[in-house]
């Protein structure tokens, strides 16, 4: 009775022994990335929608406002009046210089007749013809102030502010209105020194997203650059993008967007892994858990650079091209251990 509690004792330690080898053995799932070149940088900044046309419209004249037909957010189309000047001050110059040209020409008029008969002389005459002239020209130019007072819209936008209010008193070149296109196609932002030489080059690509249109990557290219940086906040650039369904994505300009620049950077000894890659434990390093043929993970020191994109960094020594690398549970995993890689 003994010797058979002794031998089923035994064979239950075995059956453990072998359940728990059996777990040991038994692979770890985890996610990896293959290794390659690196071919580009990716670098983010944090951009705007920028206006077209976006302008501050005045009067070319001085005077007193008689009314203001539009407010902040009215919608207007080229060509439509926007503000008047009281216009009779310039109406009585107008009604003065009529009169003038008209006197010019009759006189002109008969200083021909008479010349033709030779009653005057010549220099009369040219004389006459040079005083019409002035006349029309002080007449025409009246006529020019008396349509000033009208402030019409150059392009067709939206009245983003009104500065001033009816019977108010101008001057000339004082802001009444600021005009704006909503319809946007310009992303501005700004770039450290370190990045200027970088978007001017010609091999390099620019992608937006905007945040109201998550997921969708409009292409772009560069518009302007400016060079110099009186601020020291950065370096301006703007993009003209390319919105290949202007009714479904509307973008307008005040519109937040991340910008992407896409740099070419072709270095085949160096490859570029997702920061979920890097292993950091406490006792300091950075390592990787490079996954074998065997399908055993080895621990891997490696030399990380810069930072790019959201969420990738370059790895200058450490892993070779073509390998491949655990990129989720890096904290969890034990040198030697068996994986299988999932999608």
């Amino acid at each position: 009775m003994r010797l058979l509690l002794s031998l089923s004792m035994l064979l239950l330690l075995c059956a453990c022994g072998n359940t728990s080898r059996t777990e040991t053995e038994r692979p770890r799932s985890v996610k990896a990335v293959t290794a390659s070149s690196l071919r580009y940088i990716d670098k983010d900044f944090a951009g705007m929608a920028t206006a077209d046309d976006a302008t501050n419209l005045a009067f070319k004249i001085s005077g007193q406002v008689l009314r203001v037909d539009v407010s902040k957010g009215d919608a207007v189309i080229r060509g439509d009046l926007l503000a008047v000047l009281d216009p009779r001050d310039v109406e009585l110059q107008v009604s003065a210089n009529r009169s003038g040209f008209e006197e010019a020409r009759s006189r002109v008029e008969r200083m021909k007749r008479l010349l033709e008969h030779q009653a005057v002389s010549r220099q009369e005459y040219e004389s006459a013809q040079t005083q019409f002239s002035q006349a029309r020209a002080r007449y025409e130019n009246a006529l020019d102030l008396l349509n000033d007072t009208k402030l019409r819209a150059p392009f067709s936008g939206v009245i983003e502010r009104t500065y001033v209010d009816a019977f108010e008193r101008v001057n000339a070149g004082q802001s009444i209105l600021r005009l704006v296109n909503p319809v946007s196609t310009t992303v501005g932002f700004t770039v450290p020194e370190s990045g200027l030489s970088q978007v001017a080059e010609t091999g390099t690509a620019f992608s937006v997203e905007f945040d109201n249109y998550r997921g969708v990557r409009f292409d772009a290219v560069l518009k302007d650059l400016v060079r110099t940086s009186s601020d020291a906040s950065g370096f301006p650039v703007s993009l003209r993008i390319d919105n290949p369904d202007p009714g479904k994505y509307g973008i307008s300009p005040g519109m937040s967007c991340v910008v992407t620049v896409r740099v070419e950077d072709d270095m085949p000894d160096v490859v570029a892994l997702p920061l979920s890659a890097i292993y950091a434990p406490s006792r300091g390093g950075e390592y990787v858990w490079v996954i074998g043929d065997d399908g055993r993970v080895e621990l891997r020191g490696v030399a990380l650079g810069e930072i790019f994109g959201r969420d990738m960094v370059v790895v200058d020594s450490g892993v070779e091209p073509g390998e491949k690398v655990v990129t989720a549970g890096v904290y969890r995993l034990r040198e030697g251990e068996r994986v299988r890689i999932i999608e």
